[in-house]
């Protein structure tokens, strides 16, 4: 690699780890607010906050890097204009396309990093955190139940608990459920058991009685029973793992899908494969946006205010470039044979790139020298 290409490569590597540092940082720091809030008034430990903010990382990081990779090239050409380091560049016979090239080294090393991020550990951290929030769900006795006081876990259920043992026991339990329009029953028991299922966590109740009163002639029924079994999950809207979704998914399965994994998503192979091919084009948005920086920022001359309308320029692009991949996005769900709509932001850029570079190329060429008759 010439001289000027590490030069150039290290200045942009030191600004993207930067760049991405702080957006990783706002972006996770507000994820972790909100869930905070969620989880800890759930009952939750600091310790399950911290598990499941770290599992939506690799998610936040995959999201970051094309923009701050597009950041780093913007500061860093704008900082070499500033310091008249561009202008001796140029002077020397350095083209845009040539001034262009460690930036497109650049933008490769970051869709390296975006490719391990898109196909192995944001699926690995979704699986992961989706069976989390499952547990985490179901467990009732963190959520909703303490002994000695009267909890309300949803509108229409009370229960208190005298005590719970060691053992997970709930000794004394009472129970009001006044959901229905029609009737009210109370349910007493000398101890109970939650017991997950796939349903969702049941309450099995043993030697107790149920009243039920009947409202619209007021009248009583009493049961006695030695065990019984009451729908907790679904009386307080506990969450139940149902099908895994394609993002959960890693990449070496979705190319050819079995027909295990296709019916544990309820999918096709039409709509693994439209999974696929957007997570191959996510990491080319990252030598995109990096090109697109430079490319803009090559349009303008030396200004000792800074490249500021380039630059605006070039933030306008790469939004109008991220809104037509929401558009493509937004098609290809709607129809999975339109996969190849994935890709067209990126070539679109690309073209962009291409058309802007050459432009700054043809203004800065030099101009005609008179001849030895002109001279004379």
């Amino acid at each position: 690699m010439k001289r000027l290409d590490r030069y150039l490569l290290s200045q942009l590597m030191a600004i993207f780890g930067f760049f991405a540092l702080v957006l990783v940082s706002v972006y996770w720091v507000n994820r972790a607010v909100l869930l905070f809030d969620k989880l800890i008034g759930d009952g939750q430990t600091a310790w399950v906050v911290l598990e499941f903010t770290a599992l939506t990382l690799p998610n936040v990081i995959a999201l970051v890097l094309p923009v701050a990779a597009f950041a780093a090239v913007l500061y860093a050409i704008n900082r070499l204009s500033g310091e008249s380091e561009l202008v001796v560049m140029q002077a020397a016979g350095a083209s845009p396309w040539r001034l262009a090239r460690p930036v497109a080294v650049f933008g490769l090393l970051v869709a390296a990093l975006m490719l391990v991020l898109v196909h192995e550990l944001v699926p690995a951290s979704r699986a992961r955190l989706a069976e989390r929030q499952q547990q985490v769900s179901q467990d009732v006795t963190a959520r909703f139940l303490t002994e000695g006081s009267f909890q309300s876990p949803t509108e229409g259920i009370t229960v208190y608990i005298r005590e719970i043992s060691d053992q997970g026991e709930l000794l004394d339990i009472f129970l009001f459920d006044a959901r229905s329009a029609s009737t009210e029953t109370i349910y007493t028991a000398e101890k109970a058991l939650i017991v997950p299922s796939e349903a969702g966590p049941k309450l099995v109740m043993f030697d107790g009685t149920a009243q039920t009163l009947r409202k619209s002639d007021t009248s009583l029924a009493l049961t006695r029973f030695s065990d019984f079994t009451y729908d907790l999950g679904g009386a307080i809207g506990a969450k139940v793992r149902g099908r895994i979704d394609w993002e959960e998914v890693p990449s070496r399965d979705l190319i050819a899908p079995t027909p295990e994994l296709l019916a544990a998503t309820g999918s096709t192979v039409t709509a693994a494969h439209l999974e696929l091919n957007d997570r191959l084009a996510q990491p080319l948005m990252a030598p995109v946006s990096a090109l697109l920086a430079v490319a803009a920022m090559m349009l303008g001359s030396f200004s000792r205010l800074g490249l500021w309308r380039q630059m605006v320029l070039a933030v306008l692009a790469l939004i109008g470039l991220h809104s037509l991949s929401n558009v493509a996005t937004s098609m290809t769900r709607a129809d999975p044979e339109l996969w190849a709509l994935h890709y067209m932001p990126a070539l679109i850029g690309l073209i962009l790139v291409s058309l802007a570079l050459s432009w700054a190329g043809r203004r800065r060429k030099s101009p005609p020298v008179f001849g030895a008759e002109g001279a004379a």
